[in-house]
């Protein structure tokens, strides 16, 4: 679908360093009939997809702990942030993807997911659509330690935490990270848990 009011007019490459940093100049057409030039930064770093993993028998979930430069930067006083397992796409469907990701980071081989939903995470700067997934887990399931790869600068730590437990430390603030919350917030809502 394509917005007959917007027109963009130009796109610079600002930083492809590690992702895509562009800034767009575009017209709109106002509500009123005006035009309205403007200039706004999109940050491109392609699409991802997240998974929770939970046992329903045992009350747990799996999460994962890593250094996260942006929240040292602002403020995380250890730049830890505990979170679901995530990645990138790169070319991969994003069940396929997530299947990857969940044996690279938390050591877990899963066969079947479930879709729930589709989110952009910051659309005001970020073009990332994140696709979300939850999977039941069995200590069968188990084939490595995890922790990410090397080669991608990983250094993942693996955490089975009580259900209850995560929902606390959302309270407390230990758990801060969007995609997380909105995953334990699902599995709350939807009573599996």
């Amino acid at each position: 679908m394509h917005n007959p009011d917007i027109n963009v007019l130009q796109t610079e490459i600002l930083s492809d360093n590690w992702y895509t940093l562009n800034k767009v100049t575009y017209s709109v057409t106002k509500k009123d009939g005006t035009t309205e030039t403007q200039s706004r930064e999109a940050y491109d770093r392609g699409n991802g997809a997240v998974i929770l993993l939970y046992n329903t028998t045992s009350r747990t979930v799996i999460l994962t702990r890593q250094f996260r430069l942006p929240t040292y930067i602002n403020g995380n006083d250890t730049g830890l942030l505990i979170e679901a397992c995530a990645g990138l796409l790169d070319n991969d469907n994003p069940e396929d993807c997530i299947k990857r990701e969940t044996e690279e980071e938390t050591g877990y081989k899963i066969s079947k997911v479930e879709k729930i939903f589709e989110a952009y995470m910051s659309p005001g700067s970020v073009t990332e659509i994140l696709y979300f997934f939850i999977a039941e887990y069995s200590n069968e399931m188990k084939i490595n330690e995890g922790g990410g790869l090397e080669e991608e600068g990983e250094n993942i730590e693996v955490l089975e935490l009580s259900f209850e437990e995560t929902l606390k430390m959302i309270d407390g603030g230990e758990i801060k990270d969007a995609k997380t919350i909105m995953l334990l917030q699902h599995l709350r809502i939807k009573g599996m848990m």
